[in-house]
């Protein structure tokens, strides 16, 4: 079994400016998310709460190293949000938008060939592992970390 994101996962939010952005945020990090980083274009240099926001994820990554990026902008604006993440340096993305156009993730699907990129979603509710990072918009407190033994633990007679 894969873990894709961990207590060393350095998380951004492209559109965290935003009201579905900044609460979802903030969730994440009470959550224990290491949120480094928002992208708001036309918005650098503002903070939301203590995370700084960025003009462009290129220099967000290389201001904090951040490796994942959630995406909460519009659908219209996502596929170059996923774009922009992918050109940017970030190892996941995890797409939150829903009714992004099938034509635009056409063309990401596409644009991803050959990347070492993962993509989760769009219009999903993004990924987590329990006890240590949370990624997109399912409530934290019903997810608990167990062991590996409760999932192949044969039922009982």
């Amino acid at each position: 079994m894969a873990i894709f994101v961990d207590r060393q996962t350095r998380l951004l939010v492209q559109g965290i400016t935003g009201r579905e952005g900044q609460f979802h945020t903030r969730q994440c990090i009470e959550y224990g998310t290491q949120v480094v980083a928002g992208v708001t274009p036309g918005k650098g240099g503002q903070t939301m709460d203590d995370v700084p926001v960025f003009n462009t994820v290129r220099e967000a990554v290389q201001a904090t190293r951040a490796n994942c990026s959630m995406i909460f902008v519009p659908p219209a604006f996502a596929a170059s949000a996923i774009s922009e993440a992918i050109d940017g340096g970030v190892d996941l993305i995890v797409a939150i938008t829903e009714g992004i156009p099938v034509l635009d993730m056409m063309r990401i699907k596409n644009y991803l060939q050959g990347k070492n990129i993962r993509l989760i979603g769009p219009n999903c509710p993004g990924i987590i592992t329990p006890g240590q990072c949370k990624i997109g918009i399912m409530p934290g407190f019903i997810h608990k970390p167990g062991g590996r033994s409760a999932l192949f633990r044969a039922p009982a007679p």
